[in-house]
């Protein structure tokens, strides 16, 4: 057993033939291929190279296959003049002892639903981008462009017209024409991109580093550097033509004059729940986040005019305005790096491992507490030094948010923003031991290795820009049955979906009719994932037997440890059966 490959390992001196049995059903005949070698020596190796070969000629049709060794054992004399190249590189070769009747890539889907559906997730995340959308618009309602509007417009409302109901019939208007505008945008950017550009921009290079720039402005401005602003000449059209025009339409249009006057505040909100939304991959994920916007953003207008006593308690305008525009700018700025490491794991840069991930969120939320002490000023603040206790308390937590996240650049695992860092194996400098690390990152190979140790397999469908995967490993992973289980009982083996690396040569398939080709390394994984086990989400959990064969049902999205450990458990004692 090779402590280094921890495998059975064949060693040769000399020269060594392999041999391959082929059929010849009688005939012409034509052998293609090509034999792929690598040599090393005790501090380095050489490249994976491959070596064409091709045989023809013409046998009997009454010839039996024990004919076809003599040639097939001459294919192998490449392998031979490929050993003489350095005599001093010592060539070990795992036996290709794949059984014919052995196919992996058999799907499976039928088999893997007789053991049960995995639980849908999709619903769950839909709720989740609504009220990150809900959440967004909330705090746009506090920033300087809309909160003071909000009086002004509902009293407008209210005085133009004697009918008090006409005039709460008008602010419900109102706020339906936000809601349409916004989800209007939301729809927009689906149709623009498409659903397929929108999956692709989760890992695309590019795109994630024109949505980090993005960011990062759009923190300057909160910050008080610039405004970013909509040419005036619009909002004053728009404007011009409300008061030209009578009925709904003059409402829709004093809304939409809304969304452009206060676009300087509301701009870079919009911009990073767009963003943040758009790289689900979700054809309807950008519609449901700008609902939830414009639900939070329309509800205080229809309910002040509804209840017109209640602008008399609402909070004055003032500094505490811009300390929220302020902590936005921060909270932008963290998140700008998400898309910065989404890009640097997808295409292996390793410009922002895990640590220096880590060390610039440390500095940045030690520098939010700063501010909310009253310790850092920007060009907008007042010159008012008192803090208030609800600026203290923040204040509080943003600092201890700083200094949780300092032993995780030592290794600790910070399941707080695992959906955020980049992933462990991206540690430079790591104490913390209890930590899964997959076998392979071959389908292949990791199949072959546990069908020669006799161990069942879990293939772990994941990908480079997936935050529930980052999650999963961090929350349950570390779990000490869980790491147990995965590191003794299976062979892991990774296989990440959004890889970059170019394959050796394309693949054509054909898949649902269509021939599409295969480039990178990932497109095989996903082609894997969608056509083996008719699944194309990740995070996806699936235990094989040695043959392929399904053992449990798929396993998606669950923080629930016990779970995830019955499982487990499940498969192994359906691979002992």
């Amino acid at each position: 057993m090779d402590p280094i490959f921890e495998m059975e390992v064949k060693f040769f001196e000399g020269t060594a033939k392999f041999s391959q049995k082929v059929k010849l059903t009688g005939g012409d005949y034509l052998i293609t291929g090509y034999l792929e070698f690598g040599a090393c020596n005790d501090q380095n190796c050489l490249p994976p190279t491959s070596v064409d070969f091709s045989y023809k000629g013409t046998v009997a049709a009454a010839a039996s296959a024990t004919a076809a060794p003599a040639k097939t054992e001459e294919a192998a004399a490449p392998a031979e003049s490929t050993e003489t190249v350095d005599s001093t590189a010592a060539v070990t070769t795992a036996p290709q002892t794949l059984q014919e009747a052995t196919d992996y890539w058999k799907p499976v889907i039928k088999e893997l639903s007789n053991y049960g559906s995995t639980e849908e997730q999709e619903s769950h995340s839909w709720i989740y981008i609504f009220f990150t959308g809900l959440v967004g618009g909330i705090l746009a309602l506090f920033t300087p462009c809309v909160w003071p509007i909000i009086p002004m417009t509902v009293s407008f409302f209210l005085k133009r017209t004697k009918d008090k109901k006409k005039g709460i019939r008008d602010a419900w208007t109102y706020g339906a024409s936000i809601v349409v505008i916004y989800v209007a945008l939301g729809l927009a950017i689906t149709l623009i991109f498409g659903a397929s550009a929108l999956n692709a921009l989760s890992t695309n290079a590019i795109f994630n580093i024109l949505f980090f720039l993005m960011l990062v402005i759009f923190a300057a401005s909160f910050f008080g550097a610039f405004e970013i602003t909509l040419p005036s000449k619009w909002s004053n059209a728009v404007d011009s033509k409300a008061e030209a025009t009578t009925g709904l339409l003059s409402i829709f249009l004093m809304a939409f004059t809304l969304s452009l006057v206060s676009f300087s505040c509301t701009g870079p909100i919009i911009g990073f729940l767009l963003v943040e939304v758009s790289t689900t991959g979700s054809v309807v994920a950008p519609a449901i986040g700008m609902l939830g916007f414009a639900i939070a953003l329309a509800l205080p207008f229809t309910l002040f005019a509804m209840f017109p006593s209640w602008l008399k308690s609402m909070p004055k305008s003032g500094g505490w305005m811009n300390v929220i525009k302020v902590v936005l700018g921060f909270l932008e700025l963290a998140f700008a790096l998400k898309f910065l490491s989404v890009a640097d794991l997808a295409y292996g840069w390793r410009l922002l491992d895990r640590e220096t991930f880590l060390a610039l969120w440390i500095v940045i939320f030690a520098l939010l507490g700063m501010y909310l002490l009253g310790k850092i000023k920007f060009p907008h603040d007042d010159d008012n030094n008192k803090v208030g206790v609800g600026r203290f308390f923040l204040a509080l937590i943003s600092l201890a948010f700083a200094v949780y996240m300092i032993p995780g650049l030592w290794g600790a695992p910070l399941k707080a923003v695992s959906a955020f860092a980049p992933p462990m194996q991206t540690q430079d400098f790591n104490l913390y031991k209890n930590e899964v690390h997959a076998k392979f990152t071959d389908f292949d190979a990791g199949m072959e290795y546990a069908r020669q140790n006799n161990k069942p397999v879990m293939i772990d469908f994941t990908g480079y820009g997936c935050v529930n995967c980052r999650k999963m490993e961090l929350a349950v992973w570390t779990d000490p049955k869980v790491s147990q289980m995965l590191n003794d009982d299976y062979v892991l083996i990774t296989l990440y979906v959004d890889e970059k690396t170019k394959l050796p040569e394309p693949i054509k398939v054909t898949e649902n009719g269509t021939e599409r080709t295969l480039r990178t390394i990932g497109d095989k994984w996903s082609y894997l994932q969608r056509s083996k086990f008719g699944a194309n989400a990740q995070p996806f959990y699936v235990l094989l037997d040695n043959e392929g064969m399904p053992l449990n049902k798929s396993y998606s999205y669950d923080e629930d440890i016990a779970k995830y450990v019955d499982f487990l458990q499940t498969g192994l004692k359906n691979y002992k059966k």
